[in-house]
């Protein structure tokens, strides 16, 4: 499972008119990121793999050579100086937390070192004697029970970027003489606000490269830490993926134009961020891929659409027509009915549907009439929920599946029919006004 990370995103950006900075804020979904994670751990280690992921797919990700490399392989039976190991441990971004064992941390007690990888629900611990691993085992952190016990465990990275102390020298090197050319530039221009701005910010990040070998917005500097050359497209998850992978771009009609415009959108901010000295100009190639570079790297490809655009019609060598339809189920009767009394007609409707056991969606113009709407229905007795686009990813699929186990009788929300909801215990469709 593969979309973006971010409960709440708000991209750095600079509004010239207003000479306003709006500083990047966000909040990372900790479930999601393990997903994410599992994701690219997963294509290191074996080939049965299936990921639904989202436009997110074609933002940078770190380099997939480095993040590999940079994994910690451990055999039962090999010998490794605890010191050393724990250093491993803290190189690729792990913490160290001897009270609480949660995800991305791992705490030593006596001979024993216990970890969670960040892309795990469960944590390994490995059993020392002296300098050589004596067993290595898989547990339950909240019951402490044992599920199992393996020969070989590799721990991968548990941040999406990492690089190396080396990467890290050559990158500071590079960022600094990219900073004293745009200074020169700045300069010589006259444009001592931007050339001061610009110089604070960059000795601020290189300051905290040096002593950590993190800072915030650190993919600004992707370029430089992964060492491509100027205008490179960025790694992504499409670069983590095997040669022979098979690519199903579902609603392709709209999915399409979505990944064209990726580019387009982000550059026109990065552009104003540059030229006010807010980055470096190389920040602009922590970017989206160009559709160009989406189409050399993919493979083979499957649109699935209903309506096809000139683009599927262009570089299809084959159409096949999918009819899905259970057989001998008719159409349903669709009713035009008089919008007074709407309400008091759809509670009699309900009655009726949940008496048979049977589920019914109701769709409605607005996100507070859903919301207004469901709160109604419960207070007539009637289990409803909403459902639109500010409900969270992960909580979405809990509201449909509880719609199906019987917890909600209704579900109202705006683009219900547009979802491709697939509901069999659907009774009734209502679409208000």
């Amino acid at each position: 499972y593969f979309v973006s990370y971010y409960d709440y995103y708000q991209p750095e950006a600079y509004v010239p008119r207003f000479d306003l900075f709006i500083e990047k804020q966000t909040q990372i979904n900790e479930q999601i990121e393990r997903l994410r994670l599992s994701t690219s751990a997963s294509l290191f280690t074996r080939r049965d793999v299936i990921i639904v992921a989202s436009v997110s797919c074609i933002y940078g990700l770190g380099d997939p050579q480095s993040w590999q490399k940079a994994s910690v392989k451990l055999n039962v039976g090999d010998e490794i100086r605890r010191d050393r190991l724990l250093r491993e441990l803290v190189r690729i971004q792990y913490t160290r937390n001897d009270q609480v064992l949660k995800r991305g941390s791992f705490r030593v007690r006596g001979d024993t070192l216990e970890i969670i990888p960040g892309y795990s629900q469960t944590a390994f611990r490995l059993a020392m004697f002296g300098d050589e691993i004596e067993r290595i085992t898989e547990f339950d952190p909240l019951t402490g029970e044992l599920l199992g016990d393996f020969n070989e465990l590799t721990i991968f990275p548990s941040r999406e970027y990492i690089s190396d102390t080396e990467n890290v020298r050559q990158a500071i090197h590079d960022i600094e003489q990219e900073l004293e050319e745009q200074l020169a530039y700045f300069k010589k221009d006259d444009r001592l606000v931007e050339a001061q701005r610009l110089q604070q910010r960059v000795n601020y990040d290189l300051d905290m490269l040096r002593e950590v070998g993190y800072t915030s917005g650190i993919e600004n500097y992707s370029r430089h830490l992964e060492q491509r050359p100027a205008g490179s497209a960025p790694f992504t998850l499409l670069d983590y993926l095997p040669d022979d992978h098979l690519l199903v771009i579902d609603e392709s009609h709209m999915t399409v134009p979505q990944l064209r415009g990726m580019y387009n959108g982000d550059r026109a901010r990065k552009t104003v961020l540059v030229d006010y000295g807010f980055r470096l100009p190389s920040a602009m190639d922590n970017r989206p891929l160009k559709f160009e570079e989406i189409e050399q790297r993919w493979n083979q490809v499957i649109y699935t659409s209903a309506t096809p655009g000139p683009y599927e019609e262009q570089v299809s060598q084959a159409v096949v027509q999918q009819v899905i339809r259970p057989t001998g189920i008719l159409d349903p009767v669709v009713e035009v009915r008089p919008i007074e009394g709407q309400v008091e007609d759809l509670l009699q409707e309900i009655a009726r549907r949940i008496q048979n056991k049977q589920r019914v969606l109701v769709t409605t113009l607005t996100q507070r009439m859903s919301e207004e709407l469901a709160g109604y229905l419960n207070e007539m007795g009637i289990k409803g929920q909403y459902l639109h686009a500010e409900v969270d990813t992960l909580e979405r699929v809990e509201i449909l599946r509880d719609l199906r186990m019987g917890v909600y009788d209704v579900l109202v929300g705006i683009n219900l029919l547009r979802e491709g909801l697939d509901i069999p215990e659907c009774g009734l469709v209502c679409i208000l006004d």
